[in-house]
């Protein structure tokens, strides 16, 4: 029990960062809810998951896994944003990775 709230918490501090940085861009705000969902979800799975790979890696591949549907909708409309949305889920879910590899498995 105690992965899951560490993944839900981080989550929720990874949501609570991106939701800052596409507040300053004022995105609307079913992309702001979406996106929030996302790092919730992500932190959730990190902890959770037995992926066997390095702990910064796991992050970006169940953050990137989670993003994936909606990159296609995105890309549909404004493929130049998928640049910005790329780089900070390579970065959170690198962090998410990083920080939720000190829970006890």
């Amino acid at each position: 029990m105690k992965k899951i709230n560490l993944g839900l918490i981080l989550g929720t501090c990874a949501a609570i960062i991106d939701l800052i940085i596409m507040l300053i861009q004022r995105i609307t705000w079913d992309a702001n809810l979406s996106a929030f969902s996302l790092w919730i979800i992500s932190g959730f799975f990190i902890a959770t998951s037995n992926l066997n790979v390095n702990k910064i890696l796991k992050g970006i591949i169940i953050s990137f896994l989670i993003l994936l549907p909606n990159l296609f909708l995105i890309a549909w409309k404004e493929p130049i944003s998928l640049i910005p949305i790329i780089t900070i889920n390579i970065c959170l879910g690198a962090l998410l990775g990083y920080f939720i590899k000190y829970s006890k498995h």
